[in-house]
């Protein structure tokens, strides 16, 4: 007998598949705490900047 899908049905029908095999994670993988470091670094000299260089 073939195998049956369940939960296929009515979002099949409406577009909505999810197609979790097409997911890959390409790039660069950081460090959620480095980021939030260079968000930091990058705010305090945009803060020297203006102050240093004001408009």
């Amino acid at each position: 007998m073939p195998e049956e899908k369940r939960g296929s049905g009515f979002q099949s029908a409406a577009g909505l598949i999810r197609y979790f095999e097409e997911e890959e994670d390409y790039g660069p993988i950081l460090d959620p705490k480095l980021v939030l470091y260079i968000a930091i670094i990058f705010g305090v000299m945009i803060e020297l900047l203006k102050l240093f260089w004001p408009i």
